[in-house]
C-alpha cells in the first residue's frame, strides 16, 4: 500500500506544471540585440545568475525607446530600459516612470565620473567621422573642414529625432558653432547624401560604399580590424574635440520584477557584463573587465578634448535645436 500511495504521489507531482520564471522585458535598441551584438552572451550570462528569463523588445535606438515609453506611459511592459545615453536622460527622468537603480557606483569608470541614482552606465564612446581611407585619402581635420570641405565628398547622418548618434552629432554641431550652427548646418547640407533612420541604417549604407563618410564612433574601426582584418576604415581626428556620449539603463519604477531589474543593472558593472562591451558592442566599457582591451583598440583616436551638454541643458534646448537643424537642412 506504501509503495501505491507512493508512485501516485510520485505521478501527481511530475505532472505538475513546472513554476513559471520571471520574465524581465528589456527595452533596448536593434543593434544590442543583432546576432553580432552583445545581447545574446549578456542574456545568457545574467540567466545563470538567476531563474528567470531576459526578454529583449528591439525599438530601433535610444531616442525611439524614449519615444515609445511616452506614448505607453505607466501602462508600459517594460521593467527595464537600456540604450538611453545622457543627452535623454533629464528627459526620461521628467516622464516619472524611473526608479532608483539601487546600485553601487563606485567601480564606474566613465569620464568625469558618476554619481547619478536613476541611471547606470553600461559603456561609454566618443562620437566621430569614420571614413574609407580607400575612397577618401584627404579626410576631415576639424569639423570647420567637414562643414565647408568638398560637396562631392558625401556623409551619412543619422537622424536626431529618432537616433542618440544622430542627436550626438546635432549636439557637437552647437557645441562647436552656437549661434551659428543654422548656418554651419546649410553649409554642410550638400555634403550630406541622406540622413538616416538610425545608426543601423546609416553604417550599412557606408559599408555598402554609398558614400566615403558615415556618423558613427571612434571605435568602429577596431570592429574592422578585428572581424575583418582590414584596417582601411578609419575615424577622423577632429581639432575641437570629440563629443562624449554615455549609454545607461535604468528602471521602470512600477515594473513587477523591480528587484530583478535592479540585479540586471548592478550585474551590468561586472566583469561578466563588460568583458563583452568592446568586441560585441563595440564601445568602451563602463566599469572593469576581467582582461585587457584588445590590441586593435590601442590604435584608435584618442580625442583631445572632451565636448559633452549637461543632460538638463539637452532637455532644455533639445526640441529648439532640432527646429533649427530642420529649417536649416529644409530650406
Amino acid at each position: 500500500m506504501r509503495k501505491l500511495i507512493f508512485a501516485l504521489f510520485a505521478i501527481i507531482v511530475l505532472s505538475l506544471p513546472a513554476a513559471a520564471k520571471d520574465v524581465l522585458n528589456i527595452y533596448t535598441y536593434t543593434s544590442f540585440t543583432a546576432d553580432w551584438g552583445p545581447g545574446a552572451k549578456i542574456k545568457a550570462a545574467f540567466e545563470k545568475t538567476c531563474d528567470c528569463e531576459v526578454n529583449y523588445v528591439a525599438l530601433g535606438d535610444g531616442v525611439a525607446m524614449l519615444n515609445r515609453l511616452k506614448l505607453e506611459g505607466k501602462s508600459t511592459k517594460a521593467d527595464l530600459v537600456l540604450g538611453f545615453d545622457t543627452n535623454l536622460t533629464a528627459e526620461a527622468k521628467a516622464t516619472g516612470l524611473f526608479g532608483k537603480h539601487g546600485a553601487d557606483v563606485s567601480g564606474a569608470t566613465v569620464p568625469g565620473g558618476w554619481s547619478d541614482d536613476t541611471f547606470l552606465p553600461y559603456d561609454y564612446g566618443y562620437f566621430a567621422v569614420v571614413y574609407n581611407s580607400e575612397t577618401l585619402k584627404n579626410p576631415p581635420k576639424s569639423l570647420d573642414e567637414l562643414v565647408n570641405g568638398d560637396p562631392a565628398q558625401k556623409i551619412i547622418l543619422e537622424d536626431p529625432r529618432a537616433s542618440t548618434p544622430g542627436l550626438g552629432f546635432l549636439l557637437w554641431m552647437k557645441q562647436v558653432y552656437g549661434d551659428k550652427a543654422s548656418e554651419a548646418w546649410a553649409k554642410l547640407k550638400p555634403r550630406i547624401l541622406t540622413t538616416a533612420a538610425s545608426w543601423d541604417d546609416a553604417y550599412a549604407l557606408f559599408t555598402k560604399g554609398e558614400a566615403p563618410m558615415v556618423f558613427s564612433y571612434v571605435t568602429s574601426p577596431a570592429y574592422h580590424m578585428i572581424e575583418e582584418k582590414t584596417d582601411k576604415y578609419k575615424a577622423a581626428d577632429f581639432s575641437e574635440g570629440h563629443y562624449l556620449q554615455i549609454e545607461v539603463a535604468g528602471l521602470i519604477d512600477a515594473s513587477p520584477h523591480k528587484a530583478l531589474a535592479q540585479k540586471f543593472l548592478a550585474f551590468m558593472l561586472s566583469p561578466d557584463f563588460q568583458n563583452e562591451i568592446p568586441t560585441t558592442n563595440w564601445m568602451m566599457p563602463a566599469a572593469k573587465m576581467s582582461a585587457p582591451l584588445p590590441d586593435a583598440f590601442n590604435s584608435l583616436v584618442k580625442p583631445a578634448k572632451t565636448l559633452l551638454f549637461t543632460p538638463d541643458e539637452v532637455n532644455v534646448h533639445r526640441r529648439d535645436w532640432i527646429n533649427e537643424w530642420q529649417k536649416a537642412v529644409n530650406g
